[in-house]
């Protein structure tokens, strides 16, 4: 197979633009070589791989699906530490990938994607970069993740503050904590893995609470020798392993088509919080009002007992306005800080698939106004109106119960098919048809009523008005079951490749 060939200095053709160099981006690199496609190129917008685990390197980073599920079944390491990995052995990983398939001589960094067009009169897309760079590209993947840009929240007077300010996708390591006065806004994800990790060294943290997590126990017990050296010698074992994390992982669906079912997992939570926590009018305000699952599950053994600390106070009243030294809240109390960090997460509106550039489909249909009700794609693949343009973990397709990388697994392979049915039938472009995506939405939004996701709460799952369009509603062995293998009746094929290949041989 062809590799990627420049036309012009500034002009480069390709097969497939696969635009981020995370884990989906990667993976969807290795399965093309896999299938003996080599004409494709990995666009990077920084200067190294990694995405998720390249940015996020906040003390005490790590995983909340267990290592054995968070890496490729296709590329596995046998050698995980412990059952949950934290961020640097997850990122060595990711290089390991580099090197073991040569991925590198793909990949070109500090290319960040600005526009994209479809083209069609050529049926192929255009892709202006911001260097000034020009890309055309029979297919392109959108492998940049759906949480990437860090939320900022806009607070009164932050113009003034003289402190040290920084999120956690962007932490400060050359920013000494010791012996600092700190406020930290946010108890998400990151939030729960770094505050623990700093209390024990500044001098009073401010953990500024809007709404509480459910956080239950994590499982931090390290791989012994002897399982490491049956992983890496006998593949069924290390299969096995894996099938029987996946199901238990899976189980846990259930409660959440069932909200009925949760309320019995929910006393154990809230009897956990109790447990670890001394003072019991703290432990009440660290407890939801809201259904467990309604928003994200946290894992975590040192978030609650931080807060037994004599230096860590939990701040439930919103923030007035900062001054120059300090931080006022509603209440009208003043707290003295020299750092503020964000733990804010990311932004979640559904158009954020896209990040920072415009996407042109047919008609010069831009996708974030396609998406102005809603985001919606066909398994989170495609898009009506978007040919050859493909997506992974796109819109209800990001889990809330087990591994993303199962899906990503799936995505690729559905992808691979796609192109394959288009390089088979000699021709260029395919395309859903839009009455197989809006059946497949209705289904979709169907089967999210009477879950917990819905249940009452706001959480980033949802756009304004409620609709989910982040979530895959139910098992995600269905998600397999269901794009395992295409069908070509779903899509409408496009132009004929022979004699597009042809013409540009000509010019």
């Amino acid at each position: 197979m062809r590799e990627a060939a420049s036309l012009s200095p500034n002009v480069l053709k390709t097969q497939v633009a696969i635009i981020g160099a995370g884990f989906g981006g990667l993976a969807m690199a290795i399965r093309l070589l896999q299938a003996n496609i080599h004409d494709f190129i990995i666009l990077e917008k920084a200067d190294d791989v990694g995405g998720t685990w390249r940015e996020n390197q906040y003390p005490g980073a790590a995983c909340d699906v267990q290592s054995h599920m968070y890496s490729l079944s296709f590329a596995p390491k046998t050698d995980w530490s412990k059952r949950y990995a934290e961020a640097p052995e997850i990122f060595d990983y990711i290089q390991d990938l580099i090197t073991d398939y040569n991925l590198k001589k793909y990949i070109k960094f500090n290319q960040e994607v600005v526009t994209t067009k479809y083209d069609e009169q050529a049926l192929n897309w255009k892709l202006d970069l911001k260097d000034d760079t020009q890309i055309e590209a029979q297919f392109i993947v959108f492998a940049s993740g759906p949480l990437h840009v860090a939320q900022i929240p806009k607070i009164k007077g932050i113009e003034k503050f003289k402190g040290k300010v920084f999120h956690s996708s962007h932490w400060d390591h050359d920013y000494n904590l010791n012996d600092k006065s700190v406020a930290s806004i946010g108890t998400g994800g990151s939030a729960i893995q770094y505050i623990p990790e700093i209390a024990p060294k500044v001098k009073q943290l401010y953990v500024l609470q809007r709404t509480p997590a459910w956080v239950i126990p994590r499982d931090e017990r390290a791989y012994n020798p002897l399982d490491k050296k049956l992983f890496n010698r006998f593949e069924w074992f290390r299969k096995l392993h894996r099938a029987r994390l996946y199901w238990s992982n899976e189980s846990r669906v259930v409660p959440i088509v069932k909200p009925q079912i949760i309320k019995y997992g929910q006393k154990l939570a809230e009897a956990f919080i109790k447990f670890q926590i001394k003072d019991k009018e703290l432990a009440k305000k660290l407890t939801p009002d809201y259904v467990m699952g309604c928003k994200r599950i946290l894992i975590s053994n040192k978030y609650f007992p931080t807060f037994n600390r004599q230096n860590v106070d939990l701040v439930t009243d919103g923030i007035q306005e900062l001054t120059e030294i300090s931080i006022i809240t509603k209440d009208g109390k003043e707290r003295q800080i020299d750092c503020l960090i964000y733990g804010t997460g990311f932004i979640t509106d559904p158009r954020i698939y896209l990040k920072s550039f415009a996407c042109y489909g047919t008609q010069g249909l831009e996708l974030k106004e396609a998406w102005k009700e809603g985001a919606e794609s066909y398994y989170g693949v495609t898009t009506k109106g978007f040919p050859n343009l493909f997506q992974l973990l796109g819109p209800n397709t990001v889990l809330g119960h087990n591994s993303v990388i199962f899906m990503i697994e799936s995505q690729v392979n559905y992808i691979l098919q796609l192109i394959q049915l288009v390089n088979k039938t000699q021709t260029q472009a395919i395309v859903v048809r839009e009455d197989v995506q809006n059946q497949f939405n209705d289904a979709v939004q169907k089967k999210m009523q009477g879950t917990v996701w819905q249940s009452g709460c706001v959480s980033w799952y949802q756009q304004d008005g409620g609709k989910n369009f982040a979530l895959w509603p139910t098992y995600t062995w269905k998600y397999w079951l269901e794009t395992r293998k295409i069908n070509p009746s779903d899509y409408q094929l496009l132009g004929n490749q022979a004699q597009n290949n042809k013409s540009t041989r000509a010019a």
